[in-house]
C-alpha cells in the first residue's frame, strides 16, 4: 500500500480520497475550506495544514483542483507540489483544465524531475462516491502503468489516451457530445410536449431506436423516465450546469486554437451560459429542459 498526498477535497476530491483510505493507502489530505478537511478526516483522511505537508514522503500526488491557474500555482510556488513531492513521487492530477495548462503543469513536472499524467474524470459525483469513474490519463506509457495502480480503488476504468495532455483533451471532447446531446434530447421532449406526444411514448422509442444515447437512457432531463435521472430529485446535480459551461468554454477555447470548426459546440456553450445567467447553474445540467420551455 502506498502514501498518497491529496489536494483538494471537495464534492469529487472528497469521496475519490476516502476510497483510497478503504483500499488501504494512507492518504495525506489538503484544502483550504475546513469544512472538506472535517468531512474527509471522518472518512479516515489524515488532513494535514498544507501542500507541502500533502506531498512529504507520498508515493504519489493527486490534485483535484478548479482552474489550470490552481494547478499551475499549486505546482510551482515556493511551497508547492514541485518543491516539496518526494524523489520519484508520481503527481496526477485529476482537475478538468485548459490542455494547454496541462501541457504546462507536465513540463514543469518533467523540468524538476518527476513523472506526471493528467487524468481528468467522467462520473460526476455519484461516480466518486460509488469508486466508479472513468480516468481518461494523458502521460507517458511508464506514467499510466504507475498511475493505474493509484487510480483503479476509485474507476471502473482507467483509460490511456496518449501523450500528456490527451486525457484533458479526451475529457472536452466528451462532454461536448454530452452537452449536445443533453441538448438534442430536452429539445426533443419538449417538441412531443407541444405537438401531444407523451414523455413515455418518445421514451419507449427513441431508448431502442436511433436516438438512444446516455442523456436520454441515463439522465432523461424528464422525471420518472429513468431510475439514475437528476431530474427525479428535482435537478439536484450529478454533474452541475455550471460545470458543464466550464467544460464547453474549454473545449471552445481549444476549438480556437487549433482551428477546429465547432459550430454544434458553440452553440451548446451559448444556450449553457443563457441558463446559467438565468440562474441554473447549481442545478443538474439536465436542468436546460427548462430553459428550453421557457423560450419555447
Amino acid at each position: 500500500m502506498a502514501v498518497i498526498g491529496f489536494i483538494g477535497l471537495g464534492h469529487m476530491g472528497g469521496p475519490m480520497s476516502a476510497n483510497l483510505v478503504k483500499s488501504g493507502h494512507t492518504v495525506q489530505g489538503f484544502d483550504l475550506a475546513p469544512a472538506a478537511l472535517e468531512s474527509a478526516a471522518g472518512q479516515g483522511v489524515t488532513v494535514v495544514d498544507s501542500v507541502a505537508a500533502a506531498c512529504r514522503d507520498a508515493d504519489a500526488v493527486i490534485t483535484m483542483l478548479p482552474s489550470g491557474k490552481h494547478l499551475l500555482d499549486c505546482y510551482g510556488s515556493e511551497d508547492g507540489v514541485l518543491a516539496s513531492a518526494a524523489d520519484g513521487a508520481l503527481l496526477v492530477d485529476s482537475s478538468t483544465v485548459d490542455v494547454a495548462d496541462a501541457r504546462k503543469a507536465h513540463e514543469l513536472a518533467g523540468e524538476a524531475g518527476f513523472r506526471s499524467v493528467d487524468a481528468p474524470v467522467s462520473g460526476g459525483t455519484a461516480g466518486a462516491v460509488a469508486g466508479t469513474l472513468t480516468f481518461m490519463v494523458g502521460g507517458t506509457e511508464d506514467a499510466f502503468r504507475l498511475a493505474e495502480t493509484v487510480l483503479e480503488p476509485m474507476a471502473r476504468k482507467v483509460i490511456h489516451c496518449g501523450a500528456g495532455g490527451n486525457g484533458q483533451v479526451t475529457k472536452m471532447c466528451n462532454n461536448l457530445i454530452l452537452g449536445a446531446s443533453m441538448l438534442a434530447v430536452s429539445e426533443a421532449f419538449v417538441l412531443g410536449e407541444k405537438l401531444g406526444l407523451s414523455h413515455e411514448a418518445l421514451y419507449d422509442v427513441a431508448s431502442v431506436s436511433t436516438g438512444q444515447c446516455w442523456s436520454l437512457t441515463t439522465n432523461c432531463p424528464v422525471p420518472d423516465m429513468v431510475e439514475t435521472s437528476r431530474a427525479n430529485h428535482d435537478y439536484e446535480p450529478g454533474f452541475s450546469s455550471a460545470l458543464m459551461l466550464k467544460d464547453l468554454r474549454l473545449a471552445e477555447s481549444a476549438a480556437e486554437q487549433s482551428g477546429t470548426d465547432t459550430a454544434i459546440g458553440r452553440l451548446a456553450t451559448e444556450l449553457y451560459q443563457r441558463f446559467n445567467d438565468e440562474g441554473g447553474g447549481a442545478k443538474d445540467f439536465s436542468a436546460i429542459i427548462h430553459s428550453v420551455r421557457d423560450q419555447s
